[in-house]
């Protein structure tokens, strides 16, 4: 069960407008150098949470959804290719 708490940590705001999170609070969150916050602004009070990656997640949508297709990457590339020349010739027409 995971437990919440309200207790108050105090941090300063340094000269360029860092912060430093508490050790204990990065690791129970699971927050590391590559984590980035999303900031939201609620009146007086700064909510910061942190912003999931998302790549991971999507690419298994896709993958699950190319599967159920029957659409491969030589499906997909050849698409492109078909695309870029298609895009080339409206955007470059020949005179």
């Amino acid at each position: 069960m995971q437990t919440f708490t309200t207790t108050s940590r105090l941090v300063r705001v340094r000269s360029r407008g860092q912060l430093t999170i508490p050790q204990d609070l990065r690791e129970v969150l699971g927050l590391d150098e590559e984590t980035g916050l999303n900031v939201f602004r609620v009146g007086r009070v700064l909510l910061m949470t942190p912003k999931r990656l998302q790549r991971g997640a999507l690419a298994s949508d896709v993958e699950r959804e190319m599967k159920r297709e029957g659409v491969t990457l030589e499906d997909l590339l050849k698409d492109l290719k078909d695309q870029r020349k298609r895009y080339l010739a409206e955007t470059y027409p020949e005179d």
